[in-house]
């Protein structure tokens, strides 16, 4: 009989009260635990070696790494990085989630996801230049990319793409589809790489500031020459607590006004915490076996 699914839920930046740790996605924590043994934590200390945890990765001890890139955009070192694209060459799953401008710009040293990845950086833009503008222009301090698709504590619209990804499917639902994500004021950017087959758009967004879709996710199918599942997230806030329940509270620097549509209506996380357990089981290694999303109710 298979073992229960093994997840790091990585953060990329050491402790600070201050800041995006991993004890701010404590909800996503607890709701991959209905479905997988986690082991949640956040950047060692660095040193000589780097972080232990990272440039240790092994498939005897994870099947899926989540990779939250809370970071100014250089956190994890070019070995680091390259113990990943390791993990992911013996079949193991990465999840990446960044958010605007350069936050987590080291993600372009991950193989596949990585490359859906846009950023403000000469090397790494998005390929239409039109977009090389800010779209929320409320937050004077953060550039482009920083597409608005609504307050924290609201929720987005989400447009599945077609065909529907298996991880866009939620069998609770009317017409089986996942329908809303958090929405987040200033959102990174990712899209199809256009030189990756395996790549696929399966979710998208709208800007509620200038009206533009924007990719949400992107799933990255295995192959016989490179073996794993990825998936690259347009923001973090996605998963954040404070975005699943705003009392959670967020960093000082989140300034902000909130939204409080989740709180009004808590069942506007169902799509997301569906989503959540596709991704579980989409990710795994052995997940050709699974049933592949939608209902992950015990």
């Amino acid at each position: 009989m298979p073992h229960r699914i093994r997840i790091l839920l990585q953060c990329s930046v050491t402790f600070a009260v201050d800041d995006w740790h991993v004890g701010r996605f404590s909800l996503l924590a607890d709701e991959l635990a209905r479905l997988a043994d986690v082991t949640a934590r956040d950047r060692a200390p660095a040193g000589i070696d780097g972080d232990p945890v990272l440039l240790g990765l092994s498939r005897t001890e994870y099947d899926e790494v989540w990779l939250l890139a809370v970071d100014g955009g250089t956190a994890l070192t070019p070995a680091e990085c390259e113990a990943v694209n390791g993990f992911q060459r013996s079949g193991g799953g990465v999840l990446t989630a960044r958010d605007h401008c350069n936050m987590g710009l080291w993600l372009r040293s991950i193989k596949g996801a990585g490359s859906a990845h846009f950023f403000n950086d000469p090397s790494c833009c998005e390929p239409d230049s039109s977009r090389r503008v800010r779209d929320d222009r409320e937050t004077a301090s953060i550039d482009w990319p920083n597409y608005h698709s609504g307050k924290n504590g609201d929720v987005q619209p989400v447009t599945v793409v077609e065909p529907p990804h298996p991880l866009m499917r939620n069998h609770r639902a009317a017409n089986g589809r996942i329908g809303w994500f958090p929405s987040h004021p200033h959102e990174g950017a990712v899209c199809v790489p256009a030189t990756d087959p395996r790549a696929r758009s399966v979710a998208r967004g709208r800007s509620l500031a200038t009206g533009r879709e924007f990719d949400l996710v992107v799933a990255f199918e295995r192959t016989p020459e490179e073996p794993w599942r990825a998936i690259a997230e347009s923001s973090f806030h996605h998963f954040a607590d404070y975005n699943w329940d705003t009392s959670k509270g967020a960093p000082s620097f989140v300034t902000e006004p909130e939204g409080d549509a989740i709180r009004r209506s808590p069942h506007l996380l169902d799509d997301v915490r569906s989503y959540v357990g596709n991704c579980v089981e989409w990710l795994a290694p052995d997940s050709d076996r699974l049933a592949g999303g939608g209902d992950h109710d015990e």
